[in-house]
């Protein structure tokens, strides 16, 4: 989901590219979704009239040439900035690190896409702890403006300043933040939506209600709940129940409701169904 994004901007933005999976399906997988994203901004190009079919088609295959794919590790030790995408689950970036720890030159930026996970604990597993940062881009890659770049105790500072040029060279504007829970979008808006669900949990107002009050209240695109459904349920759970185990002097709360929908597979929009109904990616009526 993440990674394909990831790899397309750079290679918009004149990098060379190295796309590198596990299997053959998700790395086909993955160059599909680029194909298809880059293909598809060649003809909003055309039918905008800002660039003719030539162009846009010129376009879209330099980008694609860029993109070399690869099953083989060993062949990120060319790569000046590597970015891991992998799923959040510590248990399976721990061997991806403890390979990038023996094959990558000292001069590169090793950094993680993670949205919740420590830099830190990544930085460990590589043992590579001054080359470490987060580059941690948002969904979809190729829309949003933003990269958090998450720096730890021991991330060397040029290295760090290299990583914020390189956010920046990617057309996002890159924030510097410290390795701490969520870092900034995230460690303010998980717990905006989980308390979002214990005001109606507690009778407050209902799912509808806090979702306008938070769209014309405070200007908000989205409501809260149906951000929380958009995003996954099981995803804000596993954030905010790991949040609570890691760190559990900061107060962090898991709703029951919460727990309730992801045990009787009510995620949301994925789903079809979480605190609202969803047809696609449609509130159903």
């Amino acid at each position: 989901m993440m990674g394909h994004g990831i790899a397309q901007v750079s290679a918009e933005k004149g990098f060379e590219v190295l796309a590198v999976e596990s299997q053959e399906k998700f790395l086909n997988g993955g160059m599909k979704r680029i194909t298809d994203s880059v293909n598809k901004i060649a003809k909003k190009a055309v039918a905008k009239g800002k660039a003719t079919e030539e162009e846009a088609a010129a376009k879209a295959a330099s980008t694609l040439g860029r993109i070399t794919t690869s099953l083989d590790l060993d062949t990120l030790a060319s790569c000046d900035v590597v970015i891991e995408a992998v799923v959040e689950d510590l248990n399976l970036k721990r061997p991806l690190y403890a390979k990038l720890g023996e094959i990558m030159p000292e001069t590169a930026i090793i950094a993680s896409n993670t949205s919740s996970l420590p830099i830190g604990a990544m930085a460990d597993f590589c043992g590579r702890p001054k080359q470490m940062v987060g580059l941690h881009f948002f969904n979809p890659v190729q829309l949003m403006a933003l990269v958090e770049v998450i720096r730890t105790d021991h991330t060397d500072p040029a290295l760090f300043a290299k990583a914020m040029s390189f956010g920046a060279a990617l057309g996002k504007t890159p924030v510097e933040c410290i390795d701490t829970p969520g870092f900034v979008v995230n460690r303010l808006l998980v717990p905006f939506m989980v308390e979002a669900v214990l005001l109606v949990e507690r009778g407050v107002a209902s799912v509808p209600d806090v979702d306008v009050a938070m769209k014309l209240g405070a200007a908000h695109p989205m409501g809260p709940l149906q951000l929380a459904d958009y995003v996954g349920l099981d995803t804000v759970l596993s954030i905010i129940t790991g949040w609570q185990e890691s760190h559990p002097s900061d107060g962090f709360v898991v709703p029951e409701t919460l727990r309730q929908k992801v045990a009787e597979g009510k995620l949301g929009r994925k789903s079809g169904e979480g605190f609202y109904r969803w047809e696609g990616d449609k509130i159903a009526p």
